[in-house]
């Protein structure tokens, strides 16, 4: 067996794997919105309640937002802010006694993608969350790419490629640059671009659901589509990965999956382009699930 826990922003959530990877226990809670404390008290308490239910005390898998600096082995760049210079792995061993190893939660993402979900048969895959945010991750041959200072993945912290006259214009990142990708393909974007056009700020998925009869949100969508193609096509054309995968909030947009690789040619740098598209077998639960697989068998 092996115990993930993911820790977003507004959940907390802790499985138990069999072997096989199958769940045969599993809570989530409201994360904590006040102190770093707090937020530990909850980990603890459900990894304890998880060893009760299933008799399994082994290491656990936590994702978080953010990296791990690896010079100080602090969380930097969360955005669950009170986690930021905190050594969250120390403090969870100390408090739980128990192993841990803790990833990005869009490594633990992708890792269970590659690992038994929707791109299994793939040796390279990268993995992407869009939703209130915009993260990347590298694996390859079922393992994480974390990089040299520990960011490989942090796509939505790249410039939009190929960027139009005056494009980046009202796109400053909260990272302290302007232009990230995160400002085009994050759900917020989107309601941004919409909100430009109308004066009405409706949610990503409001819009989607609209835009088939308001071509204000199909022209806001198509923005959006674009915007991703280009980003994506970047990864291609550097790492050309057997398989891409989306998760978050907006990859549950059925009409991306068609309407973004028919803008790749062009922007790739291949006479063909079939890279595969995916949708996550394990939706939200993935990053849970590669916590999880954070923990290889019998260690």
């Amino acid at each position: 067996m092996r115990c993930g826990i993911d820790l977003g922003g507004t959940k907390i959530e802790a499985v138990i794997l069999d072997d096989d990877g199958q769940i045969i226990w599993k809570k989530r809670t409201e994360t904590p919105k006040s102190t770093y404390q707090d937020i530990l008290n909850v980990v603890v308490q459900i990894a304890n309640e998880s060893a009760i239910e299933t008799q399994f005390a082994g290491p656990i898998g936590i994702g978080t937002p953010g990296s791990t600096s690896p010079k100080t082995g602090l969380i930097q760049g969360a955005n669950t802010t009170v986690l930021n210079g905190q050594n969250l792995a120390d403090d969870c061993q100390k408090l739980i006694g128990r192993p841990i190893r803790t990833a990005n939660d869009a490594n633990c993402f992708a890792l269970s993608e590659a690992q038994d979900g929707a791109a299994k048969d793939h040796n390279t895959v990268f993995g992407v969350i869009i939703g209130t945010g915009c993260g990347g991750s590298f694996i390859v041959n079922k393992t994480i790419i974390e990089g040299r200072h520990g960011i490989a993945g942090e796509w939505g912290h790249t410039p939009l490629p190929s960027p139009l006259e005056g494009e980046y214009d009202g796109h400053d990142c909260w990272c302290g640059n302007s232009g990230c990708l995160e400002t085009f393909i994050a759900g917020p974007a989107i309601s941004a671009e919409y909100a430009a056009l109308t004066n009405t700020m409706l949610t990503a998925k409001e819009i989607a659901q609209r835009s088939h009869l308001d071509p204000f949100a199909e022209n806001a969508m198509q923005a959006f589509e674009d915007r991703l193609a280009r980003g994506l096509a970047q990864i291609i054309n550097i790492f050309d990965p057997d398989a891409i995968v989306l998760g978050g909030g907006l990859s549950n947009l059925e009409r991306i999956y068609t309407n973004v690789p028919r803008k790749w040619p062009g922007l790739i740098f291949s006479d063909i382009v079939n890279t595969p598209l995916l949708k996550p077998k394990y939706g939200d639960s993935s990053g849970v699930r590669g916590a999880a697989w954070l923990w290889p068998p019998n260690k």
